[in-house]
Parts: C-alpha cells; sequence; structure tokens
C-alpha cells in the first residue's frame, strides 16, 4: 500500500469523525440545556427521570451504550434495521450520552449565577423566561466554555470507540492500514496521531477565540 493510498484511506475515515463530531455536537448541546432545566426542576417525576438518566448515561461506558442502541431494537423487538442503521445508533449513542455531560455542566453554570440577577430582572418586569435567555444563559455560556472545551476535546478522541460497532471512523481505517499486505504499518498510526491532535489544536484555538469573544460579560 502506498502512502497516498494510506493517507486517502484514513481521510475517509476521517470523513466519517467529523460527522460523528459534529452531529453530535449540533444536537447534544441543546439537548444538553433542556435535560439541565429538567434536573431543576420543581416537578418530582421529571426530575427523577431525567437524574436517572443521567446517572445511566455517566456511569455505564460509552462503549456498553453504543452497543445497546445498535442491537437493541434487533434483540429486544425483532426489528429489521435499515442499513444506514450503524451510523446512526453511532451518533444517537454519542448525543445521549453527551447531553447527560452537558447537562451537568450547565446545572453548574446555572447554580452560579447570583439570586440578585433574578430579584433584578423581577423588578425590571421581565419574565422568567426573558430574564433567563436575555441575561442569565449568556452568562452561563461564558463561564461553562472551559468545561464544554475539555468534553469537546474528549469528543474528539471518543468517536474512535464506533469502531465498536463496525463504524470504520479514522482510528479504525488507521488499524485496517496497519493488518494489509505491504501495509505502511504503524506509519498509519502515527498519521491518525497527527489528525487527531491537529482537529484538537484547532478545536482549543476556536474556544480560546469564542472565550475571548464573550470577554465583555466579565
Amino acid at each position: 500500500m502506498s502512502i497516498q493510498t494510506m493517507l486517502l484511506t484514513l481521510s475517509e475515515g476521517f470523513g466519517l469523525t467529523l460527522v460523528i463530531f459534529f452531529l453530535t455536537l449540533v444536537f447534544s448541546l441543546p439537548l444538553g440545556l433542556l435535560v439541565a432545566l429538567g434536573r431543576m426542576s420543581k416537578f418530582a417525576p421529571l426530575k427523577w427521570l431525567v437524574q436517572a438518566y443521567i446517572s445511566i448515561m455517566r456511569g455505564t461506558p460509552l462503549m456498553l451504550q453504543l452497543i445497546a442502541i445498535y442491537f437493541g431494537p434487533s434483540l429486544l423487538f425483532g426489528m429489521s434495521l435499515p442499513r444506514n442503521w450503524r451510523m446512526t445508533a453511532t451518533v444517537v449513542a454519542f448525543v445521549l450520552n453527551y447531553a447527560a455531560y452537558f447537562a451537568e455542566i450547565y446545572r453548574g453554570g446555572i447554580l452560579s449565577m447570583p439570586l440578585g440577577q433574578y430579584e433584578a430582572a423581577e423588578v425590571l418586569g421581565y419574565s422568567k423566561t426573558r430574564t433567563f435567555l436575555t441575561i442569565i444563559l449568556p452568562q452561563v455560556i461564558k463561564s461553562i466554555l472551559p468545561a464544554v472545551t475539555n468534553e469537546i476535546i474528549i469528543l474528539v478522541k471518543d468517536t474512535s470507540l464506533a469502531y465498536a460497532i463496525g463504524v470504520v471512523e479514522m482510528f479504525t481505517a488507521a488499524k485496517q492500514i496497519c493488518v494489509a499486505p505491504n501495509s505502511p504499518g504503524l506509519l498509519a498510526l502515527l498519521a491518525a496521531g497527527v489528525f487527531y491532535y491537529v482537529f484538537n489544536l484547532v478545536v482549543a484555538i476556536l474556544m480560546e477565540r469564542v472565550e475571548k469573544r464573550l470577554a465583555y460579560y466579565r
């Protein structure tokens, strides 16, 4: 296998890595906020249900969740799964898992806000929804960015767990290259490591710029 073929194979795997990464963020960040609000709800049944969800998602391995979501419908209900279910199950598992972690980050940010801000907004005639969306949430986003950035960087590396249900993302592609006849061997793993590092570096730089853009909340 030539170096050019190796890089082409890795780039195809990297494409799947990007899909998993971006879809997870697009869905888990807003879902995490909803979960956090449910976790803080005064309606006890909802609060207990959300607490159980967060406990399960954070207390079991992501790999196990991937396997359960992928095989669950077929084993439990005898459903015939579509051809693209492998990728769908991967995204669903990642979204549900990361939403639980983001929910606790959101909750910590919301609880850190001074009660005086709620009281001042109430005096000014703001509704609870308007107070949260226009006053509290922007400050929460600023305060939780370092923790969110850390989770996003972990997500980049966690995408490699998709191999558990046969999704050929970048790391799996690198392993397949290593066992192929006349392959570059460890060079493929080294190239994959560089891909991951550069990707995480770009993520860190972008998030740092976002933090600086929100610095006016200090």
